[in-house]
């Protein structure tokens, strides 16, 4: 059988069967054909989310009415954990609906419910369903993950920094959070040196998340942390700052070694001045060092894509780290491709690109796009 195309297909009738039958092995009462029949049904015009939802959604019909029984019915078709991550990603998916069936109905019983959520994650994640939780119990919450933050399983640790992320991608946003992020702060300070990379990816994660909202208190966290730091520890620094970064943040460019750029721009060539859509822009530029010692230099670009009022809007792209040395020259050659994607609509008109580094423009010049 061919593999799904795009995420939203592992969500398929396949999956829906061997969920009702993992229920039916143990809920003999459990009517898998119409669960299989009444879900599959409707699971094709659906995107990812909705399909998640729609499995939870006729869970709750099909079994027990009382949700603490339907809960113990669900906890029985768990497994043993899995100890490959590969595997786990996998069975994971089969989880989801499970995880989403106690975030949605299961916020008035939250003592099983944690236990629960617990028992999910050791053998996936319940990021997405703590949320509910975090936002009703906030302080229950943070009780229970301060003491789940030194668990042996580090599926649970990154949960601890994952489910509490501010803005968590496909999740619903933690307001409290977006406005203080002190609470999540004190639990990132226990996992900042966690064994696990897969914990110190998600800890880096959840501070890209606040220095979005809350810049300055991220950039002191991440100063100090930098102070005698091991190289897994500069890894989620850097990884942290990477917007700050983009957005030529002086504190945060300061942390990773990185002062006012001494460099003359002594050449700047658009090779495209007029681009058609779905072709690339090409231009080339030319760094001179302007000061007599090596230094570390963050060479990006930026766009200034025109939007439907005529006004622009500026799109920063990484190009490259180097340390220049004196007297040194950099030249640097490079193709954009301008073609449809998801995340971008284009128009056409004049447009801008333009050499940045260390956060500081450099210069730049005009080209038009033809649609």
């Amino acid at each position: 059988m061919d593999e799904p195309k795009q995420f939203k297909d592992y969500f398929n009738k396949k999956l829906v069967a061997r969920l009702a039958g993992l229920i039916e092995d143990v809920h003999p009462a459990f009517k898998s054909k119409a669960f299989v029949k009444r879900v599959t049904d409707q699971l094709v015009s659906l995107e990812l989310k909705a399909r998640v939802a729609l499995i939870a959604e006729n869970l709750r019909v099909f079994l027990p009415e009382d949700y603490n029984e339907a809960l113990a019915i669900l906890m029985q078709t768990l497994g043993p954990e899995e100890p490959n991550r590969d595997n786990k990603s996998i069975y994971g998916l089969q989880l989801m609906p499970v995880e989403h069936f106690v975030g949605t109905y299961g916020l008035d019983d939250f003592e099983s419910s944690m236990s629960a959520l617990y028992e999910i994650t050791r053998r996936s994640s319940s990021e997405f369903a703590i949320r509910p939780f975090l936002i009703r119990y906030e302080k229950e919450v943070l009780s229970q993950l301060t003491k789940w933050v030194v668990d042996p399983n580090e599926d649970v640790r990154r949960w601890v920094s994952e489910g509490t992320r501010p803005r968590l991608p496909w999740a619903m946003k933690l307001p409290s959070f977006v406005t203080d992020p002190k609470p999540t702060l004190k639990l990132l300070e226990m996992l900042k040196d966690d064994p696990s990379e897969y914990v110190r990816r998600s800890v880096a994660n959840h501070l890209n998340d606040i220095t979005k909202d809350n810049p300055d208190l991220a950039v002191d966290v991440l100063a100090r942390w930098a102070k005698g730091a091991s190289k897994e520890r500069m890894w989620i620094i850097r990884h942290a700052l990477r917007s700050l970064i983009k957005q030529g943040h002086p504190k945060a460019l300061a942390i990773l070694g990185f002062g006012p750029p001494k460099v003359k721009l002594v050449k700047f060539d658009v090779q495209t001045p007029v681009v058609k859509f779905g072709e690339a822009l090409l231009f080339q530029f030319e760094l001179e060092s302007d000061i007599k010692k090596p230094q570390n230099l963050v060479i990006d670009y930026v766009i200034h894509f025109k939007k439907a009022n005529g006004s622009t809007s500026p799109k920063v792209f990484k190009l490259n780290t180097r340390t220049l040395d004196c007297g040194d020259c950099l030249v640097v050659d490079r193709k954009h491709a301008i073609r449809p994607i998801s995340t971008r609509k284009y128009y056409g008109g004049t447009h801008r690109v333009e050499v940045q580094v260390n956060g500081q423009i450099l210069g730049g010049k005009e080209f038009e796009l033809e649609m």
